[in-house]
């Protein structure tokens, strides 16, 4: 039974870390306040847009602010393939 839980908890992390092809690094600015974050996706777009969400979390406020927020593109941002 052991080794049954240990090769589903080892297929799961294999299927995880293999669907990840990406990761971005990105700065937001937003209103006067910038934050940095990294994220890692199956694309470069999916990492960049989960960084920028990322990003966002500390700098804005309240669910309108944080659409605003990732909705603008990146100060900065610099992606890699895994």
């Amino acid at each position: 039974m052991l080794l049954v839980v240990i090769a589903f908890a080892a297929f799961l992390l294999y299927s995880t870390l293999t669907s990840q092809q990406a990761e971005c690094s990105v700065t937001v600015e937003f209103n006067g306040r910038s934050n940095q974050a990294t994220a890692s996706g199956a694309n470069a777009r999916e990492a960049e847009r989960q960084a920028r969400t990322t990003a966002c979390g500390p700098i804005a406020r309240g669910m309108d602010e944080t659409i605003a927020c990732t909705n603008r593109p990146p100060a900065r941002h610099e992606c890699r393939t895994l």
